[in-house]
């Protein structure tokens, strides 16, 4: 259940109240009977264990650029893609050696 904070205009007491979500906010201080405001407070949760901060994260992607299908190379640019390479010429016309010759 969440921890509610409240302050008096009566008295300027700030008080918390545990309340569950479905609960009504409270209106009148309980120690005076003036009125009360909710106020709005940060929340009080941790986060443990590892992969919520960006350090956990660093080792993925320093060792290269991200080459992912935008064609970004890692610093806001991308790069023109090149063709690949022809195959060499004097391999083409010669065939494959068998496994079977080799074994004889």
């Amino acid at each position: 259940m969440p921890l509610y904070e409240y302050k008096c205009n009566k008295c300027d007491e700030v008080f918390e109240v545990l309340q569950r979500f479905s609960d009504a906010p409270i209106k009148l201080h309980e120690g005076c009977g003036g009125k009360v405001v909710r106020l709005l407070t940060a929340p009080s949760f941790q986060f443990k264990g590892s992969g919520f901060y960006i350090t956990d994260y660093a080792n993925k992607h320093s060792s290269s650029p991200s080459n992912g299908a935008d064609g970004a190379n890692g610093n806001g640019t991308s790069k023109p893609s090149q063709p690949a390479a022809p195959a060499p010429a004097s391999t083409a016309g010669k065939p494959a050696p068998s496994a079977s010759a080799s074994e004889k």
